[in-house]
């Protein structure tokens, strides 16, 4: 699945500002389902970041690249998570804009 954030921010800003409130993710997203999650985020290169969220027996790796208008979200949706792709957009679009605000 892949979900685009537009922005008018430019990549340097968005980068600095993913940086600096990254640093919580797991407990952030602890917060958000409602239990233990684990989030690991490693950046590859300046413009890409890889993100693994594991909560529930289920583990939702990403990609997260970042273009001078837009961040991309590229989510790999597991199977038995189907029923739940709405779901999980709607929380990176939300969760997504208050990082990027």
């Amino acid at each position: 699945m892949r979900i685009a954030l537009p922005h008018s921010l430019g990549k340097d800003e968005v980068r600095t500002r993913l940086k600096s409130r990254l640093g919580d993710a797991s407990g952030k997203a602890s917060e958000l389902i409602g239990g233990m999650a684990q989030v690991e985020t490693q950046w590859i290169d300046d413009d890409h970041l890889t993100m693994t969220v594991s909560a529930m027996g289920f583990t939702i790796p990403s990609q997260v690249t970042l273009e001078e208008s837009q961040v991309l979200f590229d989510v790999e949706v597991p199977a038995g998570l189907g029923f739940a792709r709405g779901m999980i957009e709607s929380m990176i679009r939300e969760k997504g804009e208050k990082l990027l605000a």
